[in-house]
């Protein structure tokens, strides 16, 4: 799922999702509803365009629309990217379902808290480099990360 421009904006909510199924052969209808289980805020919305979303609800059809295909792995780029402190637990705990119903996520994330509580295994970059990589809890108690990345002091 890609960090901005992730939806298709002059398509509805159900066509974009559908898009999202382009390749599937057959059973988007029952997929579509498995979707809208996960975000019921979009399911009464189905045929509103996507451009009248607000971001937090475009993130929400981003990450509906990327399930689609019902992925072993679904790779997240910022999903809390200008998102309110609402919206962005509302996200992380979509993720934590999706996991939980066992799809793996590779997130990349600069809410560095919310994605280190989220991951077993994290890995912190600096400058585009890999600076410390670990068991998440240990990284999320690590003074160094704290200091830099969750500001501790």
């Amino acid at each position: 799922m890609p960090q901005v421009e992730n939806v298709f904006a002059s398509l509805t909510i159900i066509e974009n999702l559908q898009m999202g199924a382009f390749v599937r052969r057959n059973g988007v209808a029952a997929r579509v509803e498995q979707v809208f289980e996960l975000f019921p805020d979009l399911a009464w919305r189905r045929g509103e365009v996507a451009g009248r979303l607000s971001g937090g609800q475009r993130q929400m059809l981003a990450l509906a629309r990327a399930l689609m295909l019902d992925p072993s792995v679904l790779l997240l780029d910022e999903p809390s990217a200008s998102l309110s402190p609402k919206l962005v637990g509302l996200i992380f705990d979509r993720i934590r379902a999706i996991n939980e119903g066992g799809t793996a996520i590779l997130l990349v994330e600069q809410n560095a808290r919310e994605a280190l509580s989220l991951c077993d295994r994290g890995y912190v970059l600096a400058m585009g480099e890999n600076r410390l990589e670990g068991d998440a809890k240990q990284l999320l108690i690590n003074e160094d990360v704290g200091r830099l990345y969750l500001g501790a002091l």
